[in-house]
């Protein structure tokens, strides 16, 4: 049975495509079969997964507004080994297109109905705000995963983050759980980093993702070339982390 995953942060700049490209990219090299999910307008996991968002014939809005099947719109065959439901700055009508359909918080889960069984896990990169697409995401999903820097302000907005999931468990998913907070740039020889750390795992305790992905020029650089940093400098010290992460998540999720 597949999992859906959304990462998701209402604060952007958090490395939250970074971690879901990555993810996919480390999961499917431990044999799972993957499916990301691009409802970001900016269109970066898209691109950061080879796929040209400007080209695109069809892309995640058309799925959801039923104007194209998801088995039709998915991408495979890329240099990536997951396939891709591609979105691109299309997605900016989202809002308002959607806010006219039935049930419109449920369009990503009915899109999702025909292909996620066929995926053992299906990533959500959502974009970095609270609006209809991320409500759709979060109503599709198992769980969500929260990928957050260690500053002062992440804080504030995680903690404005977890009313919104407590909100659509209360009235839309009430199974959607909190798969974990994910540390990302995280350079431990800072004093605001270690005391973020520590505000973190006194207050969420197991919830904290063991793994941490550190700042790394690798995973910096490898969007530009159209790959994960798993591909592009599979050495790196952020691609290490990636692949630890995918193990971590497999154990916790049991995926």
């Amino acid at each position: 049975m597949s999992q859906i995953i959304a990462l998701t942060n209402q604060k952007g700049g958090v490395g939250k495509t970074t971690s879901a490209v990555n993810l996919a990219a480390s999961l499917a090299a431990l044999d799972r079969r993957v499916l990301l999910v691009d409802l970001d307008p900016q269109g970066h996991a898209s691109m950061g997964s080879g796929i040209d968002k400007h080209e695109l014939d069809k892309s995640v809005l058309d799925v959801l507004l039923g104007d194209a099947t998801a088995t039709d719109t998915i991408m495979r065959d890329l240099p990536v080994k997951y396939d891709v439901l591609p979105g691109n700055g299309d997605l900016t009508a989202a809002e308002v297109e959607l806010l006219d359909l039935d049930k419109r918080e449920s369009c990503l889960t009915t899109a999702l109905g025909s292909v996620a069984g066929k995926y053992d896990v299906v990533l959500i990169d959502c974009p970095p705000s609270l609006n209809m697409l991320t409500v759709n995401a979060l109503t599709a999903a198992d769980s969500v995963l929260i990928p957050l820097q260690c500053e002062f302000y992440a804080l504030e907005g995680l903690s404005a983050l977890l009313d919104t999931v407590e909100q659509i468990k209360q009235s839309i998913n009430p199974d959607l759980a909190i798969a974990g907070i994910l540390r990302t740039m995280y350079d431990k020889r800072t004093s605001l980093t270690r005391e973020v750390d520590k505000q973190l795992r006194d207050f969420f305790g197991d919830a904290l993702i063991k793994t941490t992905i550190p700042r790394n020029v690798k995973v910096a650089e490898a969007p530009s070339h159209g790959i994960p940093v798993t591909q592009y400098a599979r050495f790196s010290r952020g691609s290490q982390a990636y692949r630890v992460l995918a193990k971590e998540m497999i154990r916790r999720l049991s995926l």
